[in-house]
């Protein structure tokens, strides 16, 4: 199994509901021929320098993440809906122990 982390930082003066409606639009997404195990939120701000949001997918194995890391509507949340809204986006996929 493959779990794909994202964590991003939002820019300044981007309201909390357009973040919430990107990560939303993530949840939503449906990718034909995977169930995505998909869980997306903002911080809650328990710790100071904290990333603004984080997303994580666990796919059953490495062709599946390519699958999913290539999907149209997928890259287009990232392009239209993520990137204008962030100054830093960091991904890591690692596998799961089992």
């Amino acid at each position: 199994m493959i779990r794909n982390v994202v964590m991003g930082r939002v820019r300044d003066g981007v309201p909390a509901e357009q973040v919430e409606a990107a990560l939303q639009a993530l949840r939503d997404l449906r990718v034909e021929g995977l169930e995505l195990h998909l869980v997306a939120g903002r911080d809650a701000g328990l710790r100071p320098g904290n990333a603004s949001y984080a997303i994580t997918v666990d796919l059953p194995d490495e062709d599946a993440y390519r699958v999913y890391d290539l999907d149209e509507e997928h890259n287009r949340i990232r392009r239209e809906l993520f990137a204008p809204i962030s100054t830093a986006i960091e991904r890591v996929q690692f596998h799961l122990p089992g």
